[in-house]
């Protein structure tokens, strides 16, 4: 073992030498040739030694933290051969738009609204509300929990509503303190009226309200007294009521208009919602009423359904179109915008990670052509209440082991163009795919949770998120010679060939933006992609300037710097300085040649697997 690890030390050497002197590949293939001998010397020598865990690290961190490693190291024992870069195509045309670019992306959430207020929490999300600054959403679980406040695994609590003798006790002293944190942070609430307050819960005397959760016990346990109906409907509405109304008083009528409302999470599920669909329709009416009674002109909608919701969301579809409204008596119920979950699937194949990108398209495509197909709703707004490669953000496993790395990451790129593409093809209005992922405040470094920064180091999927922020609104036409056609993608995934897309913006001002991604859904090693692009229908009496942003394994990407200092459980003061250097992504400019007298340029782009790079082109 001692010789393996002195082995793998000295391949991270060799590999930062060689890469200066041969390409990125050769270098990457040579180390991993190397470590591959090494490995078969040792294990003939001596039995496999059980990963050692640091007796600090509590049970659940330590399931989390090998298998976040799995990954990439499938991905370098795969690497058997020395591949050349396969030749790849890149066609853009800067003169022809063929669609508008809303940005789907501004959306994030999680199940813990206090992390939220604690200062890695608060670091992060002033990080998102710098994306777009005013656009940015986030969404949380939890807001009418009861409680004292404290974080923990799949809860929060605010204590938003108790009861003295039998009468309401409102305290908006949390909430406020959650909401006043993200406005202070340039982020607005889609606001999740949910779960239910402990005095007003239905359920039986022998269930508890809160059932404590831990990574590892199966999900369905956090069911409890707060997944029930009211017992009284109209203390519900009036408890909505007078948070709506406390929330126009304290940030005004103009700012809360901006907020989405929606009621509960995944009703379509019974560890979420322990009432029948029409107690679910009599919920949303009650307190969609309240909403609108305190706000005429809030923005409402809903049901935010695991998948596509099958015949529950086709009962949802027609209650509030046709349906007669439990609060109102009239006919329907209001509704500005639709949601929806859309989730991956990732799976361990011949041991390496296998993504789902087929399961979370197809499920964006059936939700999609059922709203469609309800004349009523059919232009409506639609939000992708949470959009991810899997379902349980704070669940570990070996099939998540692409968490950390730039899998996450690239998965992000192909996916979300393929989501503009589908609402394209659907003719839906997309207003928003939110990323159900934040941060474990406290939790052991890399520990392989669906988050977007671990300890107050960004992640590299963060990156891509950066690189989104500079797309412009509207979409150019672009070809690549390697990008799986949709139908493709959305039924087979990207199993058999790499998925090397474009996706290209322009500005109002002319600046073009070109988004380029490396996808397979295997994680394992490959060649890189040489990619010959070029780019027409530029103003021949321009100069233009380009720069261009990367994230791949040596742009933008901590969790490889980690793993070179030997994955320490407690980096120290000067190790979390590197490893916040190597989260950063910053502009390098590219030469150009042109454009020639036709408007045209051609750039030459060598793209590692699982990577993701923007171009940026500005005339002067």
């Amino acid at each position: 073992m001692a010789v393996m690890v002195a082995v793998t030390r000295l391949s991270e050497y060799y590999y930062a030498t060689v890469k200066r002197q041969m390409s990125t590949v050769r270098a990457r293939h040579l180390v991993a040739s190397l470590l591959a001998a090494v490995t078969l010397t040792a294990t003939a020598e001596a039995p496999p030694e059980p990963p050692a865990v640091a007796p600090s690290t509590p049970p659940a961190a330590a399931q989390a933290v090998p298998a976040a490693q799995a990954a990439p190291a499938a991905r370098a024992a795969s690497a058997t051969t020395i591949a050349p870069a396969f030749p790849v195509t890149v066609q853009v045309n800067a003169a022809k738009a063929i669609a508008p670019l809303p940005p789907i992306w501004r959306f994030f959430g999680a199940d813990e609204p206090n992390y939220g207020t604690l200062p890695d929490g608060e670091k992060l999300l002033m990080e998102l509300g710098t994306l777009r600054p005013g656009r940015v959403y986030f969404r949380a679980h939890n807001l009418m929990t009861t409680g004292d406040g404290t974080p923990d695994f799949k809860w929060g609590s605010t204590n938003l509503y108790t009861e003295h003798d039998g009468k309401p006790v409102y305290d908006f002293t949390l909430i406020d303190h959650i909401i006043d944190t993200y406005l202070a942070r340039g982020l607005h609430p889609y606001l999740e009226i949910g779960f239910m307050p402990e005095a007003l819960t239905s359920a039986p005397a022998d269930v508890p309200y809160r059932r404590p959760w831990k990574p590892g016990v199966n999900y369905k346990g956090i069911t409890a007294g707060w997944s029930y109906p009211p017992r009284d409907y109209n203390k519900w509405a009036e408890l909505v009521y007078q948070w709506t109304h406390h929330n126009v008083e304290r940030y005004g009528r103009a700012e809360v208009e901006r907020w989405y409302f929606e009621v509960w999470n995944e009703p379509n599920l019974d560890f979420y919602w322990l009432g029948t669909p029409e107690d679910f329709y009599r919920l949303h009416d009650f307190a969609i009423d309240a909403v609108r009674r305190a706000l005429p002109s809030a923005k409402v909608g809903g049901p935010d359904v695991a998948g596509s919701g099958g015949a529950f969301m086709d009962g949802f579809l027609q209650h509030v179109t046709t349906g007669t409204n439990y609060a109102t008596g009239k006919v329907g119920t209001p509704i500005d915008f639709l949601s929806f979950h859309a989730k991956g699937q990732p799976t361990i194949v011949e041991g390496h990670v296998r993504m789902g990108i087929s399961n979370q398209l197809k499920t964006a495509d059936e939700a999609f052509a059922k709203i469609a197909a309800t004349p009523q709703l059919s232009r409506k707004p639609i939000v992708i209440g949470e959009n991810d490669p899997e379902g349980c953000a704070a669940c570990p496993g070996a099939q998540n082991a692409y968490r950390n790395d730039t899998m996450y990451s690239s998965y992000t790129a192909a996916s979300y163009a393929r989501l503009w593409e589908l609402a394209r093809r659907r003719n839906v209005n997309l207003d928003g795919a939110l990323t159900w992922a934040f941060t474990f405040v406290g939790q052991p470094w890399f520990a392989g949770y669906r988050q977007l920064a671990t300890n107050g180091v960004d992640l590299p999927v963060l990156n891509v998120f950066r690189l989104f922020s500079h797309l412009g609104p509207e979409q150019l036409e672009a070809t690549s010679s390697s990008e799986i056609p949709l139908e493709q993608i959305v039924s087979e995934g990207v199993t058999k060939t790499p998925d090397v897309g474009v996706l290209a913006t322009r500005e109002k001002d002319g600046r073009v933006t070109i988004l380029l991604w490396h996808y397979q859904d295997d994680d394992v090693s490959g060649p890189d992609a040489d990619i010959h692009l070029s780019l027409t229908g530029l103003k021949p009496d321009i100069r233009y300037e380009a720069r261009a942003w990367r994230v791949d394994q040596h742009h933008g990407d901590a969790f490889t710097a980690w793993k070179a200092m030997g994955s320490p459980a407690s980096p120290t003061k000067d190790q979390i300085a590197r490893l916040i250097q190597a989260s950063h992504i910053s502009p390098h400019p590219l030469p150009l040649a042109g454009p020639s007298s036709q408007g045209g340029i051609t750039l030459r782009r060598d793209l590692p697997l699982q990577a993701v790079e923007l171009i940026e082109l500005k005339g002067h």
